[in-house]
């Protein structure tokens, strides 16, 4: 997924792996990793949203952190911002001297980093895959632990508007960076049976899927536009 920027200590020094629930982290230097806690587990989702308050948990937060092995004065990178639980955290541990390199895709997640007011702290909008370049361009060389919590983030399922769930009759959009590219409305607008067949079967998993993606190309021809998750 993403390794420490650090390449030549690797072959002088431990670089430590842990994952656990859905999160992935990378330590520089760390001979032992952490004692889990007991509420550790696998089947743990990495994020929830109260949907009473519609406040965003983060959890399985202390044990991500604490793998990392935080020392005061290091470059640490969240590779993946969400809603910053994971920064924030991380930010309590740095000294003052410390570092905090944070990317996402997502420009809710952009909007919502502005709201941390610390000189340690830096954003970039970007995606993990290019972590390296990221990186590259903030001047960084080295890095002494990377998080990565991957998957997609309850807020992007509990905003209608983004178009990721059934719950909500919102607009097809489904991008993760809604800055670019193409809105699922789009490509179905445009795609061939064969394409969607193979979307439908390929990212969902749907045995089903050459039925639908025949109903989808009816309702085009019948002059019905596929617009909304409704």
């Amino acid at each position: 997924m993403a390794c420490p920027a650090r390449a030549r200590d690797v072959r002088r020094r431990d670089v430590a792996t842990h994952r656990a629930g859905g999160f992935f982290a990378v330590s520089v230097g760390q001979r032992q990793p952490p004692k889990p806690s007991a509420s550790l587990s696998p089947e743990s989702p990495p994020q929830v949203t109260d949907l009473n308050t519609n406040t965003h948990i983060t959890v399985l937060l202390n044990e991500a952190v604490d793998a990392l092995a935080i020392k005061p004065s290091g470059v640490y990178v969240d590779a993946t911002f969400g809603r910053g639980g994971h920064s924030r955290k991380i930010l309590e541990k740095l000294g003052d001297k410390g570092r905090l390199i944070a990317l996402d895709r997502d420009l809710a997640a952009i909007a919502a980093a502005a709201e941390i007011r610390d000189a340690r702290f830096q954003i970039i909008h970007s995606h993990f895959s290019a972590i390296k370049q990221a990186l590259a361009d903030a001047g960084v060389q080295q890095v002494d632990g990377i998080l990565l919590d991957i998957g997609i983030s309850s807020p992007q399922i509990d905003e209608g508007e983004r178009g990721f769930s059934f719950r909500f009759d919102g607009p097809l959009d489904m991008r993760m960076d809604q800055s670019r590219g193409q809105t699922a409305a789009e490509f179905i607008a445009g795609a061939t049976e064969q394409q969607l067949t193979g979307v439908i079967k390929d990212y969902g998993e749907e045995r089903f899927a050459k039925q639908i993606a025949r109903a989808i190309v009816a309702t085009r021809t019948g002059g019905g536009a596929i617009t909304t998750t409704g």
